[in-house]
């Protein structure tokens, strides 16, 4: 009976002490699906190695690899990396003298046939391939994807624009740039890199993914190919640059291709713009050297 007493006081005090407070509404109990959904948030947050206590600027911090890596794409495929891009013009320059190409609208479409369907998916596929026998040590498949790829050209000034680009992005790349095995690499291909071959075996040299090569590549390309393009019809900055816009699909779409692509899928199917190449060699007024 004490004990029953005892008890009976020790749960009736705090119920006295709290009977003049005012009351207060409940505490709602989290449902299920939202616990879950808590939970959820939870492991991935931990997962991704942030913390409570991690500012949200820092979350989208990138490591030194991947600065170096951006560093060094930006610098190789900038406009004022001295490869003497500026020179040439793919043909562009006999395009605009025969009408083909008169305003934004017109060398949008010329420009997206290039990419898509011209020279622009072919050099991307070589790309990817060096880039991958690069890396995998494959000697004699390297030097095999260069000489097809230096024999894939339509034209003499073709030949001159993307040979004179591949030597002097390897000779930068091998003065300012070198690292290991790159003279080995460079050595295997025995005779002329083209353009797309250089930047795929420099970047795989440097352990640079392909993906992010090949559409710093494409931005390059079509970047140098507008630039012609404007100071030729000519174009406006702001026309210039809508143009750029506009053909981003184009540029997404091919990168995308030439990943997956094989060495049997090369081919070209526009003829106008490889003809323009060839007349521009025997064009009266030049600018450009393609």
């Amino acid at each position: 009976m004490m004990r029953i007493a005892t008890m009976t006081i020790t749960t009736a005090m705090p119920m006295l002490m709290t009977a003049n407070k005012t009351p207060t509404t409940p505490r709602r109990r989290a449902s299920a699906p939202a616990a879950a959904t808590k939970q959820s948030q939870a492991r991935v947050e931990i997962s991704s190695g942030a913390s409570a206590a991690q500012p949200a600027g820092d979350r989208n911090a990138i490591d030194e690899s991947e600065a170096a890596t951006l560093y060094r794409l930006m610098t190789w495929l900038s406009p004022s990396f001295p490869v003497g891009a500026f020179s040439y013009s793919s043909g562009i320059e006999w395009a605009v003298e025969a009408g083909d190409i008169v305003d934004a609208a017109s060398l949008r479409g010329w420009l997206g046939s290039m990419l898509a369907e011209g020279s622009g998916f072919c050099d991307g596929v070589f790309l990817a391939h060096a880039h991958r026998a690069t890396s995998s040590r494959e000697d004699t498949a390297l030097r095999d994807i260069a000489e097809l790829a230096a024999a894939f050209v339509p034209s003499r000034e073709r030949q001159l624009e993307t040979s004179a680009q591949g030597r002097a992005f390897i000779d930068i790349a091998r003065a300012a740039w070198n690292c290991e095995g790159l003279d080995r690499m460079i050595s295997n291909c025995g005779g002329a890199i083209v353009y797309p071959v250089a930047v795929g075996l420099v970047s795989a040299a440097h352990a640079i993914a392909l993906a992010s090569t090949m559409h710093g590549f494409f931005h390059a390309l079509t970047s140098n190919w507008i630039s012609a393009g404007a100071r030729l019809i000519p174009l406006g900055q702001t026309d210039s640059q809508r143009v750029l816009a506009l053909l981003e699909p184009t540029v997404v779409a091919t990168a995308k291709r030439a990943l997956t692509a094989t060495l049997d899928d090369l081919g070209s199917a526009t003829f106008r713009a490889d003809l323009a190449g060839m007349r521009h060699e025997t064009q009266y007024t030049r600018l450009f050297r393609s």
